[in-house]
């Protein structure tokens, strides 16, 4: 007896602090926040698909091609007569555009992803000849080379009716670019970091300045704004690595979400946040259906009368049906559970739950920012 007293006092302890756990929601410094100047840098270039099934571009439409392939042939030795008109049917003008990450080296790879600028029909089998990715400046970061994996693809019939799969007309190289030059970033360098949060609060930039002082001493980390926090660090990279591994694994359970109710009047969709509140406040929502049907008739004289024309006369009929509904009262700060339950159980649709939301903050009854997008 004893035995089994013990055994459901455990079992319930151990589910009153996995309730109790569940509440407090702890994440990593890493994933609510990043350092300034640890980021990726875009790049993007022009180049030639070649190989192509007589898919590329039609050249009256896309000279641009014929001139960028004129001008590679003139590059390898080979020139061409001015009058001569190139029909390149297996060439498609692309743009070739990637991601440098972090800390990129030279010889390191990246992805990169072709897409057509011109009128090809599809990109499946081609090659992308060695062209340049170019940074923001103007410098060359990387080069691009190798064969389009196409996901898409397309089939076409005498009579001009086509079928086409996802799109053919881009594609990815894995490892298509090979880095030439990095990008210098102040880490190294600056005697301290700034950890930019994702989403600027306040209180969370308070509390991630207070989790770290705990951890690595009074001082280390002060607040800036309510998105940014100063952390000194050590001057030797090294240490400055090791530094920032254990700043970024810190747990911080973040402020709550401002209270928000989005509207999406496009698709229909409401998102309604877990802090809003609601005051004292009685809804009846009801539709008022009006239904007008006409009939046409033909009024003619009566047989062998002297006078009278024949004419046609509408017959209009007007119906007015309002739906029976239910009011439902809203207690001092009911929760969003409280409000999703009472509007389910008057059984109304997203349109009408938007118009109850809207009244509610007419009459100041609604505690939470309404946003229509």
């Amino acid at each position: 007896m004893f035995s089994k007293l013990r055994l459901f006092s455990l079992s319930l302890s151990l589910v009153i602090s996995l309730l109790v756990s569940g509440d407090v929601f702890a994440e990593r410094i890493k994933d609510i926040a990043s350092i300034n100047g640890v980021r990726s840098n875009q790049l993007v270039g022009y180049g030639l698909v070649v190989g192509l099934d007589g898919s590329g571009d039609q050249t009256t439409q896309t000279p641009f091609t014929v001139q960028s392939m004129k001008s590679m042939l003139a590059k390898l030795g080979v020139t061409l007569p001015a009058n001569v008109n190139m029909q390149l049917k297996n060439v498609a003008a692309v743009m070739v555009h990637a991601e440098l990450p972090p800390f990129a080296r030279p010889g390191q790879t990246i992805d990169v992803t072709v897409s057509s600028l011109g009128n090809a029909k599809s990109l499946r089998g081609g090659s992308l000849l060695m062209m340049p990715l170019k940074g923001a400046d103007g410098q060359t970061y990387a080069l691009a080379q190798g064969n389009v994996v196409v996901s898409g693809f397309g089939a076409e019939g005498a009579d001009g009716s086509s079928v086409t799969v996802n799109v053919p007309s881009a594609g990815r190289i894995p490892n298509g670019a090979i880095v030439e030059r990095g990008v210098e970033s102040p880490f190294g360098h600056s005697p301290s970091l700034v950890m930019s949060l994702h989403r600027p609060d306040f209180t969370t930039a308070t509390r991630v300045a207070a989790s770290i002082n705990d951890k690595l001493g009074i001082g280390t980390a002060r607040t800036m704004d309510g998105g940014s926090v100063e952390v000194r660090a050590p001057a030797d990279p090294a240490a400055k690595v090791a530094f920032v591994s254990v700043v970024e694994n810190l747990e911080v359970e973040p402020a709550s979400a401002p209270a928000k109710v989005i509207v999406n009047s496009r698709t229909g969709t409401v998102v309604i946040g877990s802090e809003v509140r609601l005051e004292p406040a009685a809804v009846a929502h009801g539709s008022l259906t009006v239904t007008i049907s006409e009939q046409i008739n033909v009024s003619q004289p009566a047989p062998f009368a002297r006078q009278g024309d024949t004419v046609v006369t509408p017959e209009s009929q007007v119906a007015v049906e309002q739906e029976a509904s239910r009011m439902f009262v809203l207690d001092p700060g009911v929760t969003l559970n409280d409000l999703v339950t009472a509007v389910n159980k008057v059984g109304a649709a997203p349109g009408d739950l938007v118009a109850i939301l809207e009244a509610l903050e007419r009459v100041g009854a609604l505690h939470a920012q309404l946003i229509v997008i």
